[in-house]
C-alpha cells in the first residue's frame, strides 16, 4: 500500500478540500441528523469517484468526530469483469480503505431482460446492498449521490414528470425493518469531486456495467439522456447565474403552501379549493 498517497489524500481532505468537500459533508450530517451513536453504517461503494471520496470523508468523521459509530466499506461485485475489479480493490488498497467484496449474479440475472435491465439492475443492487448489510449487522447504508444528481433530479421530475419532488438526503427503508438510507455528500458539488479526483491524479471506474449497450436502449437510454440533459441545462444556468443552481436546490427547501394548486402525500390529496372559502363561513 502506498501509504504517503493515502496520507496526502486523508491531509487534503482536512485542508485543501476542508471547505468544498469536508466542512459540507460534515454540515449535511449534522443538518439531516444522519449519524447516531452507535450506528453501523455500511458505506456503498460503487468503484466510482464519488463512493471512493465519500469513503475517506467517512473515516475523518469517524476519527474525528464526537459520535461513536462503526463503518463496514462494503463493495458488491455485480459480475464485474477482473480488469473493473482489480481497479477497485487497488484504489481501496491505494486510499487505504478496508472494503468488504460480496459477489452476486445481478449481471447474469438481468443479461435477458429486454425491457428497462438498467432499472431493474439498479433495484436488484439497492436490495442486495440493503441485505448484505443488514446480514452484516448494519442499520443505515450511506449512497454517494451528491448536489448535482439532487438538482438534476429536481429538474427532471418537473420537466418530465410534471410533479415536484426531490431526492431525499436520508430515508427509511420499507422492505429492511430497521435500515435506513442516508447521502452525506448532499451538499457536495460534483466539480469539486472531480477537482478532488484530479489534483490526487486518481482513476476510478466509470460505468462497470458489461452490458452498456443494451442498457442504451428505449427507456433505459432516455432516462439516461434525460438525466444528460439535465447536466447540460445546469452547464448553461451557471454561465447565467451564479445563483440558479443554489436556488433550484434550495427550492424544495422553501415550499409555500399558500401558492400551490395541490400536493400529495401518501393516500391524501390536497387542492386549494379545499379551503378556499373557509374564512368567509
Amino acid at each position: 500500500m502506498d501509504n504517503q498517497l493515502a496520507k496526502k489524500i486523508e491531509n487534503s481532505i482536512i485542508t485543501k478540500y476542508r471547505k468544498p468537500i469536508y466542512r459540507l459533508f460534515t454540515k449535511a450530517i449534522r443538518d439531516f441528523d444522519m449519524i447516531k451513536e452507535n450506528d453501523k453504517i455500511a458505506v456503498c461503494m460503487s468503484g466510482g469517484k464519488d463512493s471512493f471520496i465519500m469513503a475517506k470523508c467517512m473515516q475523518e468523521v469517524k476519527l474525528h468526530g464526537k459520535i461513536n459509530f462503526d463503518l463496514v466499506f462494503l463493495v458488491m461485485d455485480p459480475g464485474y469483469n477482473e480488469k473493473n475489479r482489480k481497479l477497485i480493490e487497488e484504489n481501496a488498497k491505494l486510499m487505504d480503505i478496508p472494503i468488504t467484496i460480496f459477489e452476486t449474479t445481478i449481471f447474469d440475472s438481468v443479461k435477458d431482460i429486454k425491457d428497462s435491465p438498467c432499472y431493474l439492475c439498479a433495484r436488484m443492487r439497492r436490495g442486495n446492498l440493503y441485505a448484505k448489510a443488514q446480514e452484516l449487522g448494519c442499520n443505515k447504508i450511506a449512497l454517494g449521490h451528491h448536489y448535482d444528481d439532487v438538482i438534476e433530479t429536481i429538474l427532471m421530475s418537473m420537466l418530465y414528470g410534471g410533479e415536484i419532488k426531490t431526492m431525499m438526503p436520508k430515508l427509511k427503508s420499507t422492505n429492511f425493518k430497521g435500515m435506513e438510507l442516508i447521502r452525506p455528500m448532499y451538499y457536495i458539488k460534483e466539480k469539486d469531486i472531480i477537482s478532488f479526483k484530479n489534483y490526487h491524479n486518481l482513476t476510478f471506474l466509470n460505468c462497470a456495467c458489461k452490458f452498456t449497450e443494451m442498457c442504451n436502449k428505449d427507456s433505459d437510454k432516455e432516462e439516461k439522456s434525460k438525466r444528460k440533459e439535465m447536466k447540460k441545462l445546469i452547464e448553461y444556468f451557471r454561465t447565467k447565474s451564479e445563483f440558479i443552481d443554489s436556488n433550484i436546490f434550495k427550492s424544495v427547501f422553501n415550499v409555500n403552501l399558500n401558492t400551490l394548486i395541490g400536493y400529495h402525500k401518501d393516500d391524501y390529496i390536497y387542492n386549494f379549493l379545499d379551503d378556499y372559502d373557509k374564512d368567509e363561513n
